[in-house]
């Protein structure tokens, strides 16, 4: 991110002697990326390091990971993920779906909160939580954000975190990354700040709020994501929200998806106007995450609003449908659908739906879907996407053009 943020206290400058209450020296932690070279945050702890065990680290019968189906087809698939139950807390309820080489997509629909002294932390990748139903906080170190549904959650690799429902339940879609996620690089000015054309705005993100350093001693346990999706148990001897203050442009931020400002033309306007995060560096690796929402479709007498029939060769598509009222998939998807496209094999829309989008010219849309697409990297359904797949997927458009809907 390019806002730097402050919050609590932190010495004007780094790495130097500090007091964040009374005769007690402050401990300092840069929390980094790339290496020394990119974004990070300076915390000062109130008295401990983080790295105060006071257990052996113990590997969890746990996987937070599927394998790829092995010797499948190339197919493109429609993942019903409504049909996923909801059950058990946040980082155990999590169905891995999609993988890549840089990207995991997984959905969670937990219907608890967590212990007070049990924390997550994902140390293989960075996450963006999309919500699609329920309402809650995310505590971590950093502070508390609040969020509710069709909002984005942002959260860098090596956080520690708890989810707190406010809900009797909840459902994200959750999107990994090998690299941080970020607004586009183009989206941005030479200073950092979202251009005039951007359809977001920097500032209009939610952040942490701060709150008092914890101080408290005992048994925390914290289950780390780490090669793969294992899950390995790190006991701390005291707890992990202990800082005095924090400093610096990586922490975990909630972005509203009606905040992304969606950019109108005459005529029908392709995917990458409706991108709102980026990870990696396109074109050549990572991915980008599109928000299709609201927007005034084309007003051309001739426009058709209908996406037309598209074969990006480089890059897979997967598609998580909010709402139903995306025509292109009109009667075809659910809420929490997930359409997955892979480069080899062009898609369109379903039967008439380019006819019938007609009547949608000048008109203001209502869909609300998550996209993401991929530069250069293959991603792969996963065995228990598979449990979750319509079969008959394929063959839809076949049935659509007879005038049948699949079910």
């Amino acid at each position: 991110m390019s806002l730097i943020v402050k919050r609590g206290d932190v010495p004007k400058t780094p790495h130097t002697e500090f007091y964040g209450r009374k005769n007690i020296l402050s401990l300092e932690e840069i929390h980094g990326t790339y290496g020394f070279s990119g974004a990070f945050s300076r915390k000062m702890h109130l008295c401990r390091y983080p790295t105060i065990q006071v257990e052996k680290p113990k590997l969890l019968p746990l996987s937070l990971s599927s394998p790829v189906l092995q010797n499948a087809p190339l197919s493109p698939y429609h993942i019903l993920t409504g049909k996923i139950p909801y059950h058990g807390v946040f980082e155990r309820s999590r169905h891995s779906l999609l993988k890549g080489t840089s990207a995991v997509i997984s959905v969670s629909k937990p219907e608890q909160t967590g212990k007070d002294d049990e924390f997550f932390r994902n140390a293989e990748m960075h996450e963006c939580l999309f919500v699609q139903e329920g309402n809650g906080v995310l505590a971590s170190e950093y502070g508390e954000l609040k969020f509710k549904e069709k909002q984005y959650i942002v959260i860098p690799k090596g956080t520690t975190y708890q989810f707190r429902l406010l809900s009797p339940r909840a459902f994200f879609l959750i999107i990994e990354s090998l690299y941080p996620i970020r607004f586009a690089p183009h989206y941005l000015n030479s200073e950092g700040q979202a251009t005039l054309m951007s359809p977001v705005v920097e500032t209009e993100i939610t952040l942490p709020e701060f709150q008092e350093p914890r101080d408290v001693l005992g048994k925390f346990s914290i289950l780390s994501k780490h090669n793969g999706g294992r899950v390995t148990q790190i006991v701390l001897g005291h707890h992990p929200f202990d800082l005095v203050g924090w400093e610096g442009a990586l922490y975990p931020f909630v972005f509203d998806s009606a905040d992304h400002h969606s950019i109108a033309r005459e005529i029908h306007t392709a995917p990458p106007v409706r991108q709102t995060f980026q990870a990696g560096n396109a074109p050549h690796s990572g991915f980008s995450i599109c928000t299709f929402r609201a927007q005034i479709e084309g007003w051309n007498p001739k426009d058709v609003p209908a996406p037309y029939a598209h074969y990006n060769v480089d890059s897979d598509e997967m598609m998580f449908f909010s709402n139903t009222t995306y025509g292109a998939r009109t009667g075809i998807v659910e809420p929490g659908s997930i359409t997955f496209h892979p480069a080899g094999l062009p898609h369109s829309p379903h039967g008439d739906a380019a006819k019938k989008s007609f009547k949608a010219r000048g008109k203001l849309s209502d869909y609300l879907a998550v996209m993401l697409d991929t530069f250069f990297e293959s991603l792969s359904p996963t065995q228990e996407a598979q449990k979750f797949c319509d079969p008959q997927y394929p063959l839809s458009w076949a049935k659509a053009e007879k005038g049948t809907v699949p079910i």
